[in-house]
């Protein structure tokens, strides 16, 4: 039996199910009511959150990568969506919410680095493994 880690798995799971969704929303709900330019935004947010919520789900089965490094890489990817997707769902939507969004431009990037540091850390746990 391949030793996994159940709740990366789950998240992972749920992350992925809840991307495809909003992926629908934005091709088939968001048309009409945002520019081209937004939707563009939203797709970025949404291929992104994709990449990552896939990425957690081999994190989760992937034997070779130790126990704690799974735990950083998963909080760093998480935190990565909340804040880069998050953040461009709403600048994306921004005429549709009912508060200003302004002060998310510069917390896309912080999501960015995010994910940068989670893959750096999964690199650096597996380099590490004899």
């Amino acid at each position: 039996m391949i030793k996994y880690n159940k709740n990366i798995v789950v998240a992972a799971s749920v992350l992925t199910a809840v991307t495809i969704a909003m992926g629908a929303f934005g091709a088939h709900g968001l048309k009409g009511l945002v520019t081209p330019e937004r939707l563009i935004i939203f797709e970025t947010g949404i291929r992104y959150q994709m990449y990552h919520a896939l990425a957690l789900f081999v994190l989760g089965v992937a034997p070779i990568i130790p126990g704690h490094t799974k735990k950083l890489v998963f909080w760093f990817f998480l935190s990565g969506i909340l804040f880069f997707s998050g953040s461009l769902y709403l600048l994306a939507l921004k005429e549709q919410v009912s508060f200003d969004v302004s002060f998310l431009g510069p917390v896309t990037p912080i999501g960015g680095l995010l994910f940068v540091v989670g893959w750096l850390c999964l690199g650096f746990g597996a380099w590490k493994q004899k």
